[in-house]
C-alpha cells in the first residue's frame, strides 16, 4: 500500500503582531541559544572556527552577543514562530509587575 505523501498544516500566523513582546523574543532567543551552547558543550563539542561533526567544534559556541546578525536571526525566527503560535491558540503573555 503506498502512503500519501505528508502535507503540513502549520497555524495561519500571518494575523499575529509581535511588536509589544519585542524584548521578550531578545531574550528568549538569547535563552534559546545558551540552551543549545549548554547541550552541545555536555555532549563533548568546544569552539572550533569550522563546524566539524568528527572533531565535535562549532564556530557558534560563543556567547550570544559574538554570533552574527544571521545567526541571531535563527534563534529569533524559532521563539518568533513560537510566541505567535501561542498568542493564536488564545493565550496571553504578560509580563508581572
Amino acid at each position: 500500500m503506498a502512503e500519501a505523501a505528508y502535507v503540513p498544516h502549520p497555524l495561519d500566523l500571518s494575523h499575529i503582531s509581535l511588536a509589544h513582546l519585542e524584548p521578550l523574543l531578545e531574550q528568549l532567543a538569547r535563552n534559546a541559544h545558551e540552551m543549545w551552547a549548554q547541550k552541545r558543550i555536555a555532549d563533548g563539542w568546544k569552539y572550533g572556527p569550522e563546524r566539524n561533526d568528527h572533531l565535535k567544534t562549532h564556530p557558534s559556541l560563543v556567547p550570544y552577543e559574538e554570533l552574527s546578525e544571521s545567526e541571531k536571526s535563527y534563534d529569533r525566527a524559532l521563539v518568533n514562530e513560537a510566541l505567535k503560535s501561542i498568542l493564536s491558540l488564545g493565550y496571553t503573555i504578560e509580563k508581572k509587575s
